[in-house]
């Protein structure tokens, strides 16, 4: 366990990236089935092989995502130029802010020890967050040298896809010939496990996106197609991604006008609800019968583990951990009731009567 261990640690990357090639295989994986469907080309059943069918799925998966940049990404420029552009302003809304808020101090005359308190707090609390972000900055640019690895989760993705079934059945020819059949049902269950998170969270992350950014507009919240943009990054997130995003737009809607950040709050608040308890259930169609507490451990341990990819991972994890611990549960109760002896009540006592006979 300890070499295990040790050289999963050594082989992080690798595993990152096999990972993310996994996950964008779950994400294809249907596509390609629909391009492999049989047609019938004059009078004669045809089929695309399974290469293929892969190599036409990613030319129409690149040809969609090229789209969707040069659609959103000169809007997604301009707002992040008027944003800088406007960053002295919010210094000076902010420093605003602060004279508003001594001049409330004098008001209620406040002792001045008080005051100070008061006041390192919130300088304590502003250099905190500068340090957060200069320290997401960096960890952004370190994340840049990755980037050659990146270039690899497709072509991972294209063989994980091709030669799946293949690999599924040499591991589970591998195993004892008395657990060929759980190891069969163990893959299906987590196969359907993984393939349900994935898929659901992708739709819901494009579904965020979109209701974000359009419910931002109308709200009149500035720069709505960059929050749709963090909305969907950070929905992969769960339970700190949506808070982040209430943050950030509350305080960009605060610093134009303070109703602002109360209607997009409210209108977070909303859409979670009808996002959380309506549209994700229908998304996923089937639980991960995972409970809450088990959700906020695992992304917890992600963070402390291994930062943000940490808290991306988590969930997934988490699921993947308890489908085999509920297979491992219920086959050791089978073979519990199969190892459990057999009472035999005690023949009745018979006499040899041969030895009296003639």
């Amino acid at each position: 366990m300890a070499v295990a261990l040790w050289t999963l640690h050594r082989l992080a990357s690798v595993l990152l990236v096999l990972t993310m090639a996994a996950l964008l295989a779950y994400v294809i994986a249907p596509l390609v089935q629909v391009a492999e469907h049989p047609i019938r080309i004059a009078g004669r059943s045809r089929r695309l092989s399974r290469g293929t069918a892969i190599a036409l799925v990613y030319l129409l998966l690149g040809g969609t995502v090229a789209g969707g940049v040069a659609l959103l990404l000169p809007n997604a420029v301009e707002q992040a130029d008027e944003m800088m552009a406007r960053v002295p302003a919010y210094m000076q809304s902010i420093l605003a802010w602060e004279h508003g808020w001594s001049r409330y101090y004098e008001r209620l005359r406040m002792p001045l020890e008080l005051r100070r308190s008061i006041d390192q707090s919130v300088v304590a609390m502003g250099e905190g967050a500068a340090r957060s972000i200069q320290g997401s900055l960096v960890a952004l640019v370190g994340a840049l040298s990755y980037f050659p690895w990146l270039v690899l989760i497709p072509i991972l993705a294209f063989f994980l896809l091709k030669d799946v079934t293949s690999f599924r059945r040499m591991v589970v020819k591998a195993l004892p010939h008395h657990g060929q059949l759980r190891g069969h049902r163990l893959f299906e269950d987590l196969n359907a496990t993984i393939a349900a998170y994935v898929r659901a969270q992708i739709l819901a992350c494009l579904l965020v996106g979109f209701l974000c950014g359009v419910g931002f507009a109308v709200l009149g919240v500035p720069y709505p197609v960059l929050l749709g943009v963090l909305a969907a990054v950070l929905e992969f997130i769960p339970l700190v991604g949506p808070l982040l995003l209430a943050t950030v737009a509350a305080t960009v809607g605060a610093l134009h006008a303070p109703i602002l950040a109360l209607w997009a709050v409210a209108f977070l608040g909303v859409l979670r609800l009808v996002e959380d308890y309506v549209i994700y259930p229908r998304l996923i169609r089937r639980g991960l019968e995972l409970h809450p507490l088990a959700i906020i451990l695992g992304v917890l341990a992600g963070a402390e583990l291994a930062g943000v990819i940490g808290m991306f991972l988590a969930v997934p994890t988490v699921a993947i951990g308890a489908v085999v611990c509920r297979h491992w549960l219920e086959w050791r109760s089978v073979d519990g009731l199969n190892q459990t002896p057999v009472v035999v009540a005690p023949a009745e006592r018979t006499v040899d009567i041969s030895a009296d006979l003639p």
